[in-house]
């Protein structure tokens, strides 16, 4: 009987109560507790569109609104007496999906406190801010994870959420995924990722509140890194086994030391400056032994795409996809020292300038 509910769906498995005594209780024992809030507040409107005007012709917010709240309150009723029932033993995954408001902020302390009490692996809170600017974002405890001394979370993604990491807050020790998204972040950022010896995954994304992202010490087993959309003024990181590297946004300085077994990196610069593609390969050393290299940049001159063809031969890479912005149409041959590589392709773009074809550079075996 474990076992069947196991793999059931968590509204399933509360389903399973209803079969017999014996299985009353059993739900209580399940692993991933996954709640998502409903997406269509009323379906009957959904399926009639002339339900959603009134007789002056506007769309009957009142109405919506007032759908909202009750769905919203059922949402969190049923999320708090789930958690209330539950035993808190076993638990694999805790994840939340919800339009958070301020007046319902109190709950979220509650079932941060579940989370961290029941020692739930993965901890997954996506808050969709609703009526407030990320800057009020609501605050996420972290040291509410780290109450025991001890660490038990190996996946950390946040979303719609603030945090303040802090000296006191122990070692992180068997996490290796943390995902930020649109999260306020105070506090020492660096420090926090310092504590985090077995990171393997890190994704910053639109996040803000870091200048520089500064990491002094190693983080010897991080194999993806991605920064997107996050005004961070500088990126230097100590990644010895970092195989996926992502970056877009604004033209800064970022240093990865030590990686060799770097396979795929991305870079898409939010600017036209001419040297952004001179900066991709020159200012950045580190992507230098990097197998799979995509840049997207806006080339709008001959002599940019000249240059990328001169920097690209500085680079023994097996591919490289380049997307350019131009209005000129060229085919080119370069050869790379210690290594042949010839072009398939061309680059183009039409006079409505858009993204052109892909220019695929192969090894020659």
């Amino acid at each position: 009987q474990p076992v069947i509910i196991s793999l059931l769906p968590l509204k399933e498995a509360v389903r399973t109560s209803m079969v017999s005594r014996s299985w009353t209780t059993l739900w209580r024992f399940h692993g991933d507790l996954c709640f998502n809030e409903p997406v269509d507040v009323d379906s009957n409107t959904d399926d009639n569109p002339a339900d959603q005007v009134n007789g002056t012709g506007t769309n009957d917010q009142s109405t919506n609104q007032c759908g909202t709240k009750i769905t919203r309150a059922k949402f969190i009723e049923t999320v708090n007496s789930v958690i209330q029932q539950h035993s808190g033993i076993g638990i694999n995954k805790f994840s939340i999906s919800c339009d958070l408001h301020k007046e319902d902020s109190h709950h979220l302390d509650r079932w941060i406190r579940f989370a961290a009490s029941s020692k739930a692996k993965i901890i997954d809170f996506d808050l969709k801010l609703f009526d407030y600017p990320v800057e009020e974002a609501p605050h996420f405890p972290l040291e509410a994870l780290d109450a025991q001394g001890s660490s038990f979370v190996q996946s950390l993604s946040l979303a719609g959420a603030s945090i303040k990491p802090s000296s006191g807050i122990c070692r992180f020790t068997v996490l290796r995924r943390l995902v930020l998204n649109s999260v306020q972040i105070f506090g020492d950022f660096p420090g926090l990722l310092a504590k985090c010896s077995r990171l393997e995954d890190l994704e910053i994304i639109r996040c803000s509140g870091v200048d520089d992202l500064i990491v002094p010490h190693k983080l010897d087993k991080l194999q993806k890194l991605l920064i997107a959309r996050t005004d961070v003024q500088m990126v230097v990181i100590h990644a010895a086994d970092l195989a996926h590297f992502e970056y877009e946004g604004r033209l800064i300085p970022i240093v990865l030391h030590g990686c060799s077994k770097l396979e795929k990196a991305t870079i898409a610069f939010d600017t036209t400056n001419p040297s952004a593609l001179a900066h991709a390969f020159n200012v950045i050393p580190s992507i230098s032994p990097v197998k799979i290299l995509i840049v997207r940049a806006i080339i709008s001159t001959y002599a940019q795409v000249t240059l990328f063809f001169f920097l690209l031969a500085y680079l023994i890479i097996l591919e490289t996809w380049c997307y350019c912005q131009c209005h000129l149409i060229c085919s080119c041959h370069v050869s790379v020292p210690g290594a042949a590589i010839k072009t398939t392709g061309h680059v183009y773009a039409s006079e409505a300038y858009d993204l052109s074809n892909c220019c695929l550079l192969s090894r020659v075996k």
